[in-house]
């Protein structure tokens, strides 16, 4: 009957404790806005005075807020009231070192600290099938796991506290490096005078379809691969389409004068990122022209 608190109701974290309500122990909620705690407490919440009331009725905490300075500010408040055994559970995308060292702070009390970022957009949080990332003891992430799976469906224990964190900047940082690519491909489309909403249905479609970006993280490692690997004919292949094809976008931009920095950067680095020879490349065994 774990009883669990919600702290910061925003677009994330409202969509994301509406999955909580009907918690067996309880959910008690707080948050700066009144007017966002209201919807909880008439689905069954109880709206906390204070961080302490809150603090000292939970046995899991959830902290969706801003940034690095409002964690420490929530977590400062919450520990003097805290019970020895909880669980406080930072779902805000912060630096790895601040889960560590709030981690370290807590400790002293007996309360555990987890770092659980989320990926999946509002829409995940709303539908209760995000990704969350967690760092944290095997202990202490067994103990949130029940609450966290209200709202994902997908929870990957990446090791010790600090983890969750490093693993969410990575997958954000592919995140809006894809976007920055995805306007210069809007520039280029443009320039040829096709429709933007157009291609963006066809981008969206065949990313359902093949998994994006994702579809070609397939190895443990990032050192290059050798013939023979299971994946090495797999990756030469993408290689083989990929310079190809960045080869006459580029060609394509040059003749309407769109410039591509980042698709110049594909290109060069592209055979390397996947860990195999570029094309022409007299190592390159089995390229194809």
């Amino acid at each position: 009957m774990t009883s669990v608190g919600f702290i910061g109701l925003g677009q994330m974290g409202g969509a994301m404790a509406t999955h909580l309500v009907e918690s067996p122990g309880g959910l008690i909620v707080s948050d700066v806005r009144a007017e966002a705690m209201a919807p909880l407490v008439e689905a069954g919440a109880t709206a906390a005075a204070d961080l302490g009331e809150l603090a000292a009725a939970s046995d899991v905490i959830s902290i969706m807020v801003l940034d690095d300075a409002q964690v420490r500010d929530v977590v400062s408040r919450l520990l003097p009231a805290a019970k020895p055994g909880t669980v406080i559970a930072i779902h805000s995308t912060i630096r790895a070192q601040t889960a560590i060292d709030l981690a370290a702070t807590a400790a002293e009390s007996g309360i555990d600290v987890v770092d659980a970022p989320v990926s999946g957009g509002f829409m995940g949080a709303h539908a209760g099938n995000l990704a969350t990332m967690v760092g944290g003891s095997d202990e202490a992430v067994a103990k949130v796991r029940p609450s966290f799976e209200t709202w994902a469906d997908l929870i990957v224990h990446l090791g010790p506290v600090g983890a969750g964190t490093r693993a969410k900047l990575a997958r954000n940082l592919l995140h809006f490096i894809s976007f920055t690519a995805a306007t210069e491909a809007q520039r280029l489309a443009e320039a040829s005078g096709i429709s933007l909403r157009k291609l963006a249905r066809v981008v969206r479609h065949t990313d359902a379809i093949t998994g994006g970006a994702g579809s070609i993280m397939l190895r443990d490692t990032t050192a290059p691969l050798q013939p023979g690997d299971d994946w090495y004919d797999v990756l030469l292949h993408v290689r083989t389409l990929g310079e190809k094809d960045l080869s006459l976008a580029l060609e394509q931009a040059a003749e309407l004068g769109v410039d591509l920095p980042l698709g110049r950067v594909a290109l060069a680095e592209f055979a390397d990122g996947l860990g195999v020879p570029h094309r022409g490349d007299p190592t390159a065994e089995g390229t194809t022209a």
